[in-house]
């Protein structure tokens, strides 16, 4: 193992050991998921709003994750990345930039970092104009959105992973 793949998975291990942010926000603002049919990991991220010279910012952010420790540790990282940033500076988030503390991740775990991006786009566009005043309740959990069969809350998006050249 080189020096580089050695520091990737002791961020990644100590990620592991402690995350950050990691659990269902019950009464969160915001909710996103996403899924990869291909490898079957899937990531949800919640997101609490308040109000700072009259911007809408991100107070909280948690998440839960039905993966592998990467897409935790990229998980992790994103939402303590999220915490003080506008709707705008977080839509500007992409997956390098949630990944950048722990270096550049190797081609067969890029799509954690995508499917983390993926569920903060899902959260931010799914109440891009909410009134901070009506918080979305949604007591579903990743597991229960998994098995009941028209659940309102909690959709599930399948976000194919593709290459940047759109390839699979």
């Amino acid at each position: 193992m080189n020096e580089e793949e050695e520091f990737l998975e002791k961020k990644i291990q100590d990620s592991i050991e402690n995350p950050q942010n990691m659990g269902e926000m019950i009464d969160a603002d915001a909710v996103g998921t996403v899924g990869s049919s291909e490898c079957g990991d899937m990531v949800r991220m919640f997101l609490k709003f308040d109000e700072s010279e009259g911007k809408k910012i991100i107070d909280k952010a948690t998440f839960q994750s039905f993966g592998c420790q990467t897409a935790i540790a990229v998980a992790s990282m994103a939402t303590e990345m999220l915490k003080g940033k506008t709707i705008d500076e977080a839509k500007n988030l992409s997956a390098d930039k949630m990944t950048a503390e722990i270096g550049s991740l190797p081609p067969m775990k890029l799509h954690c970092g995508e499917m983390v991006e993926g569920a903060l786009r899902s959260a931010l566009e799914e109440n891009p104009n909410k009134n901070l005043g009506t918080p979305k309740k949604d007591k579903s959990t990743l597991s229960k959105s998994l098995v009941q069969a028209g659940t309102v809350a909690g959709k599930i998006k399948v976000i194919p992973i593709t290459d940047t050249e759109g390839q699979k």
